[in-house]
């Protein structure tokens, strides 16, 4: 029968959850683009051109090819490698400091404070920029390059600093911070608390969980945070989609979009794509943490766990 390794006191340094979380992004974004791109439509469909996911689906691909679920896609995978590097990595970093001096085990609270920090970072550092040119490259309909306002990310992100000034594509920060900060707390906490409550897993026991099983913690922690956050998230693209060059802005704040958009919309309109975000974030965030946790366990049983044998 083999030795049971000796439990480690070494802990995966925070640039190894980084590496972790970049290889996730880029799997993650190859797979989901087309859900993002027909969530951006339907939260900018006022006129109620579309009638659904599926209907939107195909109306894209009729009148504008199927590559057109893939708009966006080179500032989306880069915006998800850089964000989770910087997700992983800094909310390693919190947490290492957030842990009592005494047991070096984490709280509850700390937990939740690791995870908003991270998420308030990630959405300031590299978020709101990569997601206003997104937007603004979904948002155009048609299928000649030479008619698009925005030939391509670069482009798009020039024409936006020359038009708008750079803090043009910082347009809805405050919505991003609120909705990346509350998300990534309870996914975290939720991430943590799965992989206990159904494998067992715990945080240093050198216990790799299998693909499947990060799957299923990491799919069921991505589901809390697009209810709570319905509200940011259609906010957030709203006030990124409106451009200062077309003159008067239709939203000029967080509260004031909130406002107007339940004015004239009614209260259902703040959670409009929900559906969408949920077919794309929790199974994001299984296939990120399928392929962060066997990275990070990979790791950790070349350099940590064998390192102690």
């Amino acid at each position: 029968m083999a030795e049971k390794p000796e439990k480690s006191t070494k802990s995966i340094p925070p640039y190894m959850k980084a590496v972790s979380g970049s290889f996730g992004g880029i799997v993650e974004a190859s797979c989901l683009q087309p859900i993002d791109v027909i969530k951006t439509r339907l939260q900018l469909d006022r006129t109620g051109t579309y009638k659904g996911i599926v209907h939107c689906g195909t109306t894209i691909v009729k009148n504008e090819g199927v590559r057109a679920l893939w708009k966006g896609l080179t500032p989306f995978a880069t915006h998800l490698t850089l964000k989770y590097a910087l997700r992983m990595g800094s909310n390693a970093v919190l947490q290492s400091a957030l842990k009592d001096s005494k047991t070096g085990k984490l709280s509850h609270q700390g937990r939740l404070l690791s995870g908003f920090g991270a998420g308030v970072l990630e959405a300031l550092v590299i978020v709101t920029p990569f997601e206003v040119v997104k937007i603004r490259l979904q948002q155009q309909k048609g299928l000649s390059t030479e008619l698009l306002k925005y030939k391509g990310p670069v482009h798009c992100a020039r024409m936006i600093i020359r038009e708008e000034g750079l803090f043009g594509l910082w347009a809805g920060a405050t919505p991003t911070m609120m909705r990346n900060g509350t998300n990534q707390a309870a996914m975290f906490t939720a991430k943590n608390a799965f992989d206990g409550l159904l494998w067992n897993r715990h945080e240093g026991d050198g216990k790799v969980l299998q693909p499947w099983q990060s799957m299923v913690s990491g799919f069921l922690a991505g589901t809390a945070g697009p209810v709570c956050t319905g509200p940011f998230d259609v906010v957030k693209t709203r006030l990124m989609a409106q451009s200062r060059s077309s003159g008067e802005l239709k939203y000029t704040g967080m509260f004031h979009a909130i406002k107007t958009i339940y004015v004239e919309e009614g209260i259902f309109a703040l959670w409009k794509g929900l559906l969408p975000r949920l077919m794309r974030i929790p199974p994001g965030q299984a296939i990120m943490w399928a392929v962060a946790d066997q990275i990070i366990g990979l790791y950790e049983r070349q350099y940590i766990h064998n390192a102690g044998v």
